[in-house]
Order: structure tokens, then C-alpha cells, then sequence
């Protein structure tokens, strides 16, 4: 199991490295993870194929990153707008994140979405804030999301009574500007958010890092990964 890397003796390091002034993002980061609630981070309970790929590398030079096999996804019911590329056994995850996006916006907009917008899934770098460590994008076992983009309700869909006239027609939902609405169709788009983000935490067996908002960074988008421990900082 590699080391998690919000941890004392990693912000230690970095500090040292910078003449014993941290970047202020650093700071940010390590201390918002060590205000989480103890369970915020923590040792997954299931186990992954890319569990044991080593995480740790140099701090400077070109950042190399492991050789891990890579498909080409493009969303199995909902389109990935842009397709990206990601391990295979991400896929699955990203099948099962589906399926619980399916199941949340039929509940509120009777319908699921048609697109989800992603910000990028496979990109080979560091984690900006920890320079030793290799960003989950590295190794395809990432991904960012931005917003999600619905059609307009079809004729035979059952919709919700209450559903306003203007969300039976295509709309999006995104996440920097619907997370705090509290107005209007705003306010629907808040409960759809909160409600995806609150039943994806809930399951343990789809993604292991969850931020969004609530983390440094993260106002405009979802991050989700599967990396060897748990984190959780949405709200």
C-alpha cells in the first residue's frame, strides 16, 4: 500500500524543499485534509488492480509515468464529452458512477442526461501540491468533471409533477454555477448535484477519492479516483 500523501511528514518534506516556507497551497491542502473528520481518510476496504503501481517519483525532471494499459472511454449509456482515455479497470467504475447518475437525475428530472462534460482523465503528471507524488491522471484512474448536459424530455417519459416547464427542455447542469444555487431551477439543480454527490459517497465500490467544492481547487468540478486510500471533500 503506497504512503498517502496529505500526511505530516510528506507536508514536512515539501516544506524543507522550499527553504522551510510551504506554497500556500500546500498549506491549504494539508491543513483542509487534517480538518476532515477522521473517517474522511482512510484505508479502502476493497481491493484494485492498480493498488500496488508505486506512486512515489522524483521531485524534478520530466515526470514518467508507468506503463499501464490504457482504453479509449466514451461513456456506455451516457456520452463522456470529450471521450478520454483511462485504465480498464476504471472503466468499470466509471460504469457503476453511471448507473448512479442514471438513477439520481431520472428521480429529479425524469430523465438521465445525455452528456457528461469532462475536464480530463488521463494526463501524465505530478500532483501540483506534492511534486513527489504521481497525479492518479498518470495512470488513467482519474477523472474531472465539470457539468452534465440534458436533452429534451421526450414525449413518453414520465416526468416529475412538479418538474418546471423550462427543465422539459435541454438545459445543463454545471457545477460551478449550480452547487450554492438556492433559487429557481438553481435550487433543482443544487438538489440534483448534492444528491449524486451524497449517494456516490455512500458507495464504497465505485470511486475512492471524492472532491469537489467543499476541497481547495475543486469549485468548478468533480474529481473522482480510485487511489490506493480514501478521501472524501465534497461539501
Amino acid at each position: 500500500m503506497n504512503q498517502l500523501p496529505l500526511s505530516p511528514s510528506t507536508a514536512v518534506s515539501t516544506w524543507r524543499r522550499y527553504g522551510g516556507r510551504p506554497p500556500i497551497l500546500v498549506v491549504i491542502v494539508w491543513v483542509v485534509a487534517f480538518c476532515l473528520p477522521i473517517d474522511a481518510i482512510a484505508k479502502p476496504t476493497d481491493t484494485y488492480s492498480l493498488d500496488g503501481v508505486e506512486r512515489i517519483i522524483p521531485a524534478k525532471g520530466k515526470t514518467k509515468c508507468p506503463a499501464v494499459e490504457l482504453i479509449t472511454y466514451k461513456g456506455n449509456t451516457v456520452k463522456l464529452a470529450p471521450s478520454g482515455r483511462v485504465n480498464e479497470e476504471f472503466a468499470k467504475r466509471l460504469d457503476r458512477f453511471e448507473s448512479v447518475l442514471i438513477d439520481v437525475a431520472t428521480e429529479i428530472y425524469g430523465r438521465p442526461p445525455k452528456r457528461i462534460r469532462s475536464l480530463g482523465t488521463y494526463n501524465c503528471r505530478r500532483i501540483a501540491a506534492y511534486p513527489t507524488y504521481l497525479s492518479e491522471h498518470g495512470l488513467g484512474n482519474a477523472i474531472d468533471i465539470s457539468a452534465f448536459d440534458f436533452g429534451p424530455a421526450k414525449k413518453d417519459q414520465k416526468l416529475p409533477a412538479d418538474l418546471p416547464k423550462t427543465l422539459r427542455r435541454s438545459f445543463s447542469v454545471n457545477i460551478l454555477k449550480h452547487w450554492d444555487s438556492d433559487r429557481g431551477v438553481g435550487k433543482i439543480h443544487q438538489e440534483f448535484l448534492h444528491t449524486l454527490a451524497t449517494r456516490l459517497i455512500e458507495r464504497d465500490d465505485i470511486f475512492r477519492v471524492l472532491l469537489g467544492p467543499g476541497f481547495p481547487g475543486h469549485k468548478n468540478h468533480f474529481h473522482f479516483d480510485c487511489s490506493p486510500w480514501r478521501i472524501v471533500n465534497v461539501f
